[in-house]
């Protein structure tokens, strides 16, 4: 009977296990690849909040070139507003990191360095974007407070869910701001509508009175 009960306390927990997975699958980030054209820019976006962490890394891949040095690139991060808050020329690599302090779209611009180039074609570039709890270095958390194995994994769980919470938070924000905006935008529409129909209804009386007043000084009627 002991040994079923030391047997059982050693046995994980199958919801622990699952939460676990699912904290991976939510911390887990992917490097995007990127075609940047000859001519033109190669952009991407992402809808951040504020007070959120950014760090990226990005890299030509190295296509078979035979030889050939690996085309550089210009790369500019831009805010909400219009900030620089990144911009890199004539490179093969580079990274940035950034807290967010605006609510918008951030954008990150790459181009090929043409000038320098001559008869350069598109190229491949790898980029990978962590935001928010992604960005966080969880080995120096787990060094600091000396955490480990599971206790570490529910910390990366309690980060991640934060950070849905805090999404539906803004997400719910943001309905009511819309439905702000489409109530007083209906309402706006309503006097609108009315007001042109009193004016229509005016002008026809008008029209009326004044054919009315015509006729009868003609002597039609």
């Amino acid at each position: 009977m002991a040994n079923d009960m030391n047997l059982s306390s050693r046995t994980p927990n199958p919801l622990l296990l699952l939460l676990c997975f699912t904290t991976l699958l939510l911390l887990r980030t992917e490097a995007v690849w990127l075609t940047i054209p000859s001519k033109g820019t190669k952009c991407m976006s992402e809808e951040i909040q504020s007070h959120v962490v950014v760090l990226a890394d990005y890299y030509v891949v190295a296509d078979d070139v035979k030889g050939h040095p690996l085309q550089t690139i210009s790369a500019k991060v831009t805010s909400p507003y219009g900030n620089t808050l990144h911009q890199n020329e004539n490179v093969t690599h580079g990274q940035f990191a950034f807290t967010t302090t605006e609510t918008g779209n951030y954008v990150a611009c790459f181009w090929l360095d043409n000038k320098h180039q001559e008869g350069a074609g598109e190229t491949t570039l790898s980029l990978e974007w962590k935001t928010g709890i992604a960005a966080k270095d969880w080995d120096s958390v787990a060094r600091k407070e000396k955490i480990e194995g599971v206790e570490l994994e529910l910390r990366k769980l309690e980060g991640a869910v934060e950070a849905i919470r805090d999404n539906l938070i803004y997400l719910k924000n943001r309905e009511a701001e819309m439905r702000e905006v489409s109530e007083a935008t209906n309402a706006r529409v309503a006097w609108f509508s009315i007001l042109s129909l009193g004016l229509c209804i005016f002008v026809s009386v008008f029209q009326v009175l004044h054919l009315k007043r015509f006729f009868v000084k003609k002597k039609l009627i």
